[in-house]
């Protein structure tokens, strides 16, 4: 994963509320990672309060674009449960604890993860996932999907003869 720890990290930063810290952030995002610039260039672009309602209608009112990786592969089931109880014990074999107020498979809890220990497991065991939430970020229409493509783009390839 060499070189993808920047990305990763400036990436799970556009993929969380864009709160005052964001704002002030965004010139060094849009250095750090050229491949974001379209989303960096329309964030810094849009008064505070539009991104922030865009933030809301896009991630909050439905599941359809989900930030939250399990729900993806489990949806609201029991499952779920011990898909959340393995990112954290993933957390944990790295010497970290989670305890962010969301919930550990939220993807830019995951993204900061893996620019710090390098190991992808989660992003390429989601990689479905991602290529359908990229999809459906890319078929609404909103600026998010190029976060979402450049984070896709790092991705290995499905193994030959792999599920989709």
């Amino acid at each position: 994963m060499p070189g993808f720890e920047v990305l990763y990290q400036a990436a799970a930063l556009c993929l969380t509320y864009p709160d005052d810290d964001f704002r002030a952030r965004l010139p060094l995002l849009r250095e750090a990672a050229p491949q974001l610039r379209g989303f960096t260039d329309h964030a810094a672009a849009t008064e505070q309060g539009a991104l922030q309602a865009h933030y809301v209608e896009v991630f909050d009112f439905k599941n359809r674009h989900s930030l939250y990786l399990s729900w993806w592969t489990d949806g609201d089931t029991r499952n779920r449960g011990m898909s959340l109880v393995r990112f954290k014990e993933l957390y944990r074999a790295h010497g970290l604890e989670f305890t962010g107020e969301e919930l550990p498979d939220f993807l830019p809890a995951v993204l900061e993860f893996v620019s710090r220990t390098g190991d992808m497991i989660m992003l390429t065991e989601h990689r479905d996932a991602l290529a359908e939430l990229r999809s459906r970020l890319t078929a609404f229409g909103t600026p998010y999907a190029c976060v979402l493509d450049a984070v896709c783009a790092t991705l290995p390839p499905a193994p030959t003869g792999a599920r989709r």
